[in-house]
Formats: C-alpha cells, sequence, structure tokens
C-alpha cells in the first residue's frame, strides 16, 4: 500500500487512479495522516427482472391482523414474562 502526500497525489492523480484500479492500495495523507483512499468503484448489481419479482411475490408472508389493541398486547406480553 503506498502513501502520497496531497501535493504528490495532485501531480499524480492519473497515475494513483491507474494503481488503484490496477488493486494497488493508494492512501493519500494531510500533514503526515491518511485521509483518504482510492479504490476502483464496484459494478452495479444487475437490473432486478420481471422473474425476481414474480419469485418474491410468490415467497410473500401475508401478516396477520392484530387481534388485540395496545393495552391487550402489553398485557399478553407482561402474563407471559410472569410465567
Amino acid at each position: 500500500m503506498s502513501q502520497h502526500s496531497v501535493a504528490e497525489a495532485k501531480n499524480q492523480l492519473s497515475d494513483l487512479i491507474d494503481r488503484a484500479i490496477a488493486g494497488e492500495g493508494v492512501i493519500i495523507t494531510r500533514h503526515g495522516h491518511p485521509v483518504v483512499e482510492l479504490k476502483p468503484v464496484q459494478p452495479p448489481a444487475r437490473a432486478v427482472s420481471g422473474e425476481d419479482l414474480d419469485w418474491l411475490a410468490a415467497r410473500r408472508v401475508v401478516a396477520q391482523p392484530i387481534q388485540d389493541d395496545a393495552g391487550q398486547l402489553v398485557s399478553g406480553m407482561r402474563d407471559e414474562d410472569e410465567r
């Protein structure tokens, strides 16, 4: 992993970008402290297809309606903890 000051990076930016794309770790420092790491941007994930959406819809879990109001729900949870 190579480290370069901001001044060096300004003069060698194109070369540093090429090195980062090639897999080399490139760190830019300011006043001797690392502040930025150059690394390639990851390719975007593939687009979601209609088949993907159909697969998800077929496996969707339907939520059950809540029968109790909030007070009854909390009371029931409290009673379960006391057991």
